[in-house]
C-alpha cells in the first residue's frame, strides 16, 4: 500500500543499508570541533553527543569536551559527572591535567568524555583573573593529545559568548553551528559569525566555520523547507545533506543515559546522524576514501 508512512519507512530501510555498506578510516591530525549557537534550544548538546557516538561508530576515537555548566552531555554519555568529580573546571581553574578527568564512555570503547560539574558554573568569574585566561584549554587539550591522540575532539558550548566558549573557540580549528529549522533561526547568526571573525582575528587564526546541520526538521510544514533553503543559499559549502528530523526517540535518549545511537539505532533520527557524521568524516582532508561495497 502506498501511503506516506509506507514511503518513510521504505525510504529509512534504504538508508539503513546504504550506511551498512559504507566503510571509514580515519587517519592524519585530530579534527577539533566547537559546535556553538548563542540562541538556545537549538539541538547543541544532542548534535555534540549523537556525532560524537556515530562517529565513534564509525571507528573514529572521539573526545567529547562538556563545558557546559549544565552537564547534559555528560549525562547522554553515562558519565559520572557529581559536584566531587573531577572535570573541566578543575583543568581550566587548577590546571588539572586533562588525563585525570577524561573518562570512558559505557556506549563505546572509542568515545570518551571529559565532564563538567556544578563548578563550572562560577568558572567565567574565577577565569577573568587566570594567566592566559582564553588559552587554558586549549594548552591543556594539546599537552594530553600529544600522548594520548584521538580522531576526533568535539566541544560543546554553553548558549553564551563568555570565557568558556571562547576557550573552546581558541582550542578548536573548526566551527560546527546547529541551525533549528524554524522561524528565527538565523536570528543572532550573524553576532556568531562576527564572534568567530574576532576570535580569528586575535587569538586563532586557524579556527573556520567548516560545518552547518540542520536540526528540528518537520518536513510537514512549509516553514522548515523555507528556512533549509535559505541556509542553503546563504552557505553552500558548508550546510550538510544530512538534514536532523524532530524526533521523540531523539528527545528521549538523554533520560536513559544513552545517545540516540544506542537507544533506538535505527530510528529516523539516529540514521540522520550517522549520515551527517559520514559526510563529517568525508570532509575531513585527511580522511582516506570511503569505499562502498
Amino acid at each position: 500500500m502506498d501511503t506516506p508512512l509506507a514511503r518513510e519507512l521504505a525510504d529509512l530501510s534504504t538508508r539503513r543499508k546504504a550506511l551498512r555498506d559504507i566503510e571509514v578510516s580515519f587517519s592524519g591530525d585530530t579534527r577539533i570541533f566547537t559546535i556553538s549557537n548563542q540562541k538556545g534550544g537549538v539541538g547543541k548538546t544532542t548534535t555534540a553527543v549523537n556525532l560524537a557516538s556515530a562517529l565513534a561508530e564509525l571507528g573514529a576515537k572521539v573526545l567529547v569536551i562538556d563545558l557546559d555548566p549544565q552537564g547534559n552531555a555528560s549525562t547522554a554519555l553515562n558519565v559520572t559527572h557529581t559536584a566531587d568529580t573531577p572535570s573541566v573546571y578543575d583543568v581550566l581553574i587548577d590546571e588539572f591535567p586533562f588525563g585525570d578527568i577524561v573518562q570512558p564512555s559505557p556506549e563505546s570503547p572509542n568515545l570518551f568524555c571529559a565532564p563538567s560539574t556544578i563548578h563550572l558554573a562560577g568558572a567565567e568569574i574565577e577565569l577573568v583573573s587566570q594567566v592566559a585566561r582564553e588559552f587554558r584549554l586549549r594548552r591543556a587539550l594539546d599537552t594530553y593529545l600529544a600522548d594520548n591522540p584521538m580522531d576526533v575532539v568535539i566541544i560543546d558550548c554553553p548558549p553564551s559568548l563568555g570565557l568558556l566558549t571562547i576557550n573552546a573557540f581558541t582550542a578548536a580549528s573548526e566551527v560546527l553551528i546547529p541551525i533549528q529549522c524554524e522561524y528565527y533561526a538565523l536570528e543572532g547568526l550573524s553576532q556568531l559569525l562576527g564572534s568567530i571573525q574576532m576570535i580569528q582575528k586575535h587569538l586563532n587564526p586557524e579556527l573556520r566555520l567548516s560545518t552547518i546541520l540542520l536540526t528540528m526538521f518537520d518536513a510537514r510544514t512549509r516553514l522548515a523547507q523555507q528556512v533549509a533553503d535559505e541556509v542553503r543559499s546563504h552557505f553552500p559549502e558548508q550546510v550538510l545533506d544530512a538534514v536532523i528530523p524532530r524526533s521523540v526517540r531523539v528527545s528521549e535518549a538523554p533520560s536513559f543515559g544513552q545517545t540516540v545511537i544506542a537507544y533506538d539505532g535505527s530510528s529516523a533520527g539516529a540514521i540522520a546522524y550517522r549520515e551527517a557524521a559520514v559526510e563529517i568524516a568525508r570532509r575531513a582532508p585527511q580522511a582516506a576514501q570511503k569505499k562502498e561495497n
